[in-house]
């Protein structure tokens, strides 16, 4: 960016060199003389090279009547300003300093015409304009009419819009132009403002500077207040971009304050403020315009506001009175960082006023003087000695005189001042050619632009503090600034801070309340986004702008404002439910071990021996398999058990089954055997022929699970469909096909004995087998139908304890009715345990 400067500095230098050659061209030998134009307030220093410079050295213009029918008469300032004067007594001792200087610009020598602006844009513009051409009758004139050398550069302005007006021309001819007040981030296009360059951090850093301070205290409800102007205007339209809920909050109101004295305006805006409920008030405004407004707020008594001051009237001592502080105490405000420049007040103490105007100073020294030791040069005017008014000597001492002008510890505008011609030096002496930490500013550094032309943003916060003893202090209590790493960054020491307040706290400035736990913001309908009412969530989603919902996995808590892991549910080990089976599961097996045992006990006794005591055992061994299968669906769902379960079911029951159907063929066998000529009947239905046909009615059903594990796997599945709250483990079948497949086939092995029993149900036998048979297959036929529809419509682990309680009910309906009566008749009637007594039914008939 330095090297843009210098670029902008290669037209004016070749203007100054083609005029100075024809300065020695005959058609410039004859002398002229320029047409006089209005006078303008200035001082000069003649120099190899000329800066120019426009500050406000008055602040009060008048001007003549416009008749139309004479020449018009420039117009009177009126009101010195002595900030303005020391600023522009701070550019000139840069200036002489380097000069002094041998190693910047050594052999040129600087020059310098300082204009007083008179706070108008028409007196500024008119002073740029013959800075740039040259053509102001202040200037020494050769008699070639060439006069003193251009002007390479101007520091200036103090106002966004006359450096807008002025920067517009000077930027056609690429002339340079420094400004050390101007903040309006519309300077900052390129486009517009090709040579505007400022040491001064543009109005939109210092918008989201103030927008740091928001987010910081938790304001997020505040007004504006703005000038009716560029500087204004810009600060508006950059807190209305860069100020959301998200980024800082909203504004309840923003108001243009009348640039003139109007008090119906500023009370309408006063009554604004105070029925607002925004506790913040930022003001983009200048110094006169806040007196008029305060005039208004201490009418209406207008107290428990927190201000926020733009860096115009951050430091303004008109404002810092007994009278404002009860309103304006703890005010917060950006400011121009502040600096030092060595032997500045040495120099400000040389002014002497000339009053033969010999000297660069010029009449603004006398107005200075007179201002400052409140006396007249002679001649003064008439009744100033009546009055009691002194004559001015020029030997008064300004050491003997209270003056803010000698004041350099507060040198904030000056300061940038000082940098800004320092840019414009180091430009002219190729300014790429400084090196960081060589410089001569602040840590030995040199001044740097960004790609807009603005100086790399700083601000100091500033605190108007009230002191118990009625003193009013302005402090310091942090900084804003731009790294390069972090981005902005805000610096706040609290404990410093003084707030006008009783609880001596910072306030609360919100339109609405965050919402409470379990609610989230519902925004009120016309209004801005941070007035909003708060809705309960509703279930699985928790509080913030918008109820978000909790993830796949989590529920939202009781209070709704974070997410828990969802609850787990499967038919456990340690619920009500799954004790009672695992204990029915557990009693089963072990009746089936206790019957087993008392057959084999009483293995040769005839009523386990006319049972067929082989296919008993296996019965008994089978059933004790179905009572523990049921097992494998109580507990956490895993791969394994998902894929056993079934399988284990499945194999379990048509071995039980089987057994049953080998058992009933046996008893049509040996009935038709008891027949004459039917004894060929029991040798093709032998021991080896009934193991076979149960071990191939067995294979058959391992084969269909082995076909359905293969194909389409049982697999654990989290559940999130039953509940909203709990996720729910079960097995999923994996391929329906498979699971209906083994049903089946248990179902047709069941009604096939069923049937078989069912016809020999009515053969003569004391114990008729057959009709235990058909009684159990009955139960276990109709358990089986009624479990279909209730697996169906049980959700979850409910499905698994229904099919636990399936298995159980048809294991326990077999037991009991096959085996019962032989065990009461084994252990309770053995009386009845004998050939005789099984066959006496037979035989009596």
């Amino acid at each position: 960016m330095r090297a843009f400067l210098d670029t902008t500095l290669v037209l004016p230098m070749l203007l100054y060199s083609c005029l100075s050659s024809a300065a020695s061209s005959p058609l410039y030998s004859s002398s002229c003389r320029l047409h006089r134009r209005f006078h303008l307030n200035g001082m000069h220093k003649a120099g190899d090279v000329v800066l120019g410079g426009l500050f406000e050295m008055h602040f009060a213009p008048t001007y003549p009547d416009l008749s139309f029918t004479s020449e018009p008469q420039q117009a009177d300032c009126h009101g010195f300003d002595v900030l303005g004067f020391r600023q522009a007594q701070t550019m000139a001792y840069a200036i002489d300093e380097i000069n002094r200087n041998s190693h910047l610009l050594p052999n040129v020598t600087l020059g310098y015409s300082l204009y007083d602006n008179c706070n108008q844009l028409g007196i500024g513009f008119r002073a740029a304009l013959s800075l740039t051409s040259g053509q102001e009758e202040q200037v020494t004139l050769h008699e070639t009419c060439v006069g003193t050398p251009l002007v390479l550069g101007i520091v200036g302005e103090d106002s966004s819009t006359r450096s807008i007006a002025i920067s517009t021309v000077l930027g056609l001819y690429r002339v340079p132009m420094v400004s050390y007040f101007s903040t309006c981030s519309c300077l900052s296009d390129r486009q517009k403002f090709p040579s505007f360059f400022r040491t001064i951090p543009s109005d939109a850093f210092q918008v989201r500077a103030m927008i740091q301070i928001l987010k910081h205290f938790g304001w997020t409800w505040a007004g504006l207040l703005i000038s009716d102007n560029d500087y204004g205007l810009h600060a508006a339209r950059s807190f209305q971009t860069d100020l959301s809920p998200s980024g800082g909050g909203c504004l309840a109101y923003l108001e243009i304050l009348p640039e003139g004295n109007d008090p119906s305006e500023i009370r309408r805006i006063v009554d604004v403020m105070r029925i607002s409920t925004a506790r913040v008030v930022i003001v983009f405004a200048h110094e006169s315009q806040m007196i008029n407004l305060m005039e208004e707020v201490v009418r209406q008594n207008v107290t428990g506001l927190q201000w926020m001051a733009s860096e115009v009237w951050t430091l303004a001592s008109v404002l810092q009175t007994p009278h404002l502080m009860p309103y304006l105490g703890g005010t917060l405000g950006i400011a121009i960082r502040r600096g030092e420049i060595p032997g500045l007040r040495e120099f400000l103490l040389q002014i002497r006023p000339d009053l033969h105007h010999n000297n660069s100073y010029g009449n603004d020294v006398v107005r200075f003087w007179e201002f400052t030791f409140q006396c007249r040069f002679a001649p003064p005017p008439a009744g100033w000695i009546e009055a009691g008014g002194a004559l001015c000597t020029g030997h008064e001492d300004l050491e003997n005189v209270v003056t803010e002008f000698l004041d350099i510890l507060n040198l904030r505008p000056e300061y940038n001042v000082y940098k800004a011609v320092y840019a414009l030096a180091y430009a002219i002496d190729d300014m790429l050619q400084c090196e960081p930490g060589r410089g001569p500013f602040s840590g030995n550094s040199c001044v740097s632009f960004d790609e807009n032309g603005d100086v790399l943003p700083i601000y100091d916060i500033m605190n108007w503090l009230w002191l118990p003893d009625g003193r009013i202090k302005v402090q310091n209590v942090g900084e804003v600034k731009t790294s390069a790493l972090k981005g902005e960054e805000l610096t706040l020491d609290e404990d410093k801070i003084f707030w006008n307040f009783e609880s001596k706290e910072p306030p609360r400035s919100v339109c609405s309340e965050s919402c409470p736990p379990g609610t989230r913001m519902a925004r009120k309908k016309g209004e801005p986004e941070c007035c909003f009412d708060c809705i309960p969530c509703s279930e699985g989603k928790i509080n913030s702008v918008e109820c978000t919902s909790c993830p796949a996995d989590f529920w939202s808590s009781p209070q709704r404002d974070h997410c828990v892991p969802k609850k787990i549910d499967f038919l456990s080990y340690h619920e009500p439910l799954g004790i009672c089976l695992t204990a029915t599961s557990l009693l089963g097996t072990f009746f089936c071990a206790v019957v087993l045992g008392i057959f084999i006990y009483h293995r040769k006794t005839p009523i386990v021996r006319a049972n067929n005591s082989e296919l008993s055992f296996q019965l008994l061994f089978s059933l004790k398999l179905c009572f523990m299968c049921s097992l494998l669906f109580i507990g956490r769902p895993r791969q394994w058990t998902c894929q056993l379960r079934h399988a284990a079911f499945g194999i379990s029951f048509v071995l039980c089954v089987s057994c049953i159907l080998v058992k009933t063929m046996v008893v049509l066998a040996v009935f038709k055997a008891s027949k004459p000529g039917g004894g060929a009947s029991l040798k093709w239905f032998g021991a080896v022929q009934q193991r076979g046909t149960v071990l191939v009615l067995t294979s058959v059903q391992a084969a269909i699970c082995i076909a359905w594990l293969v194909s389409s796997s049982p697999a654990p599945h989290k559940n999130t469909q039953y509940h909203n709250d709990k996720i729910v483990y079960e097995c999923v079948v994996g391929s329906t096909i498979g699971f209906a497949v083994l049903l089946g086939y248990i179902g047709l092995l069941a009604i096939l004995s069923f049937l078989l029993a069912f016809l020999a149900r009515n053969l003569p036998d004391n114990f008729n087998e057959a009709k235990l048979i058909t009684f159990s297959m009955l139960i276990f036929c109709a358990v089986w139908v009624a479990f279909v529809p209730a697996y169906i419509s049980s959700p979850g682990k409910y499905a698994d304890a229904v099919e636990v309680f399936a298995i159980l009910a048809s294991s326990f309906g077999l037991l009991v009715a096959l085996f019962g009566p032989k065990c009461y008749i084994i252990l309770l009637s053995p009386e009845r345990n004998t050939k005789k007594a099984i066959m006496g039914r037979s035989i009596t008939k």
